[in-house]
């Protein structure tokens, strides 16, 4: 199996959404990441890729997420 890499994420009003490698889209309601629910636009666009796209960091939240977490796997 070919591991799930992140390479763009977004936002909505009540959703995070990650755009993987292999062109699938994965999207979660804000309500998962209290961290990022609370976070201002400017803090939840600043982040980064961890490891080659395996997870998504934001280093003002303290907040890690995991792409496999997303997909339940």
């Amino acid at each position: 199996m070919i591991e799930p890499l992140a390479v763009d994420v977004t936002f909505t009003a009540a959703g995070l959404h990650v755009v993987l490698a292999d062109g699938r889209e994965v999207s979660a309601p804000l309500q998962w990441f209290p961290r990022l629910l609370q976070a201002t636009a400017e803090q939840r666009a600043h982040w980064e890729l961890i490891g080659d796209g395996i997870g998504i960091h934001w280093p003002e939240l303290d907040e890690d997420i995991e792409v496999e977490s997303l997909l339940g796997t």
